[in-house]
């Protein structure tokens, strides 16, 4: 005999009379060659009233913050620089913020070199303070 869980978390769920009538019902019209499969796996295993899978695991980052919301943070404060915000450098942006909220290890090296070149620049006095 083939294990079927009711729930997909393994868990059995209790149905109601209707539940019980409709799942009768149900089996009754179908036809023999879907039976067959029902009958395998047993008819007090086989639910036609299964839950719905979980949601997607919704990714944030330490800020709990998603990907869509810290692009959108930072375009809007990017907004100064009208010639840089062109298509390519928006899909850069988002590249990089999917790459660090799911800790990919290339945009975690891309984001370090950035934070590094920075202050290397800001030392050697190439930008000014007022405008970081």
């Amino acid at each position: 005999m083939i294990r079927a869980t009711i729930y997909r978390d393994g868990t059995p769920q209790t149905l109601t009379v209707e539940q019980e009538a409709l799942k009768r019902e149900l089996y009754e019209r179908m036809p023999p060659r879907r039976r067959k499969f029902i009958d395998r796996i047993g008819y007090a295993q086989w639910d036609p009233f299964q839950k719905p899978n979980d949601p997607l695991d919704i990714r944030l980052d330490v800020t709990k913050r998603t990907t869509q919301q810290l692009v959108r943070e930072f375009l809007q404060q990017a907004d100064g620089r009208e010639e840089r915000l062109g298509n390519e450098y928006r899909r850069g942006a988002l590249e990089c913020a999917l790459g660090v909220v799911n800790r990919d290890e290339k945009y975690l090296g891309i984001f370090d070199f950035c934070l590094w070149y920075h202050t290397l620049l800001k030392e050697e006095g190439h930008v000014d303070e007022r405008t970081v």
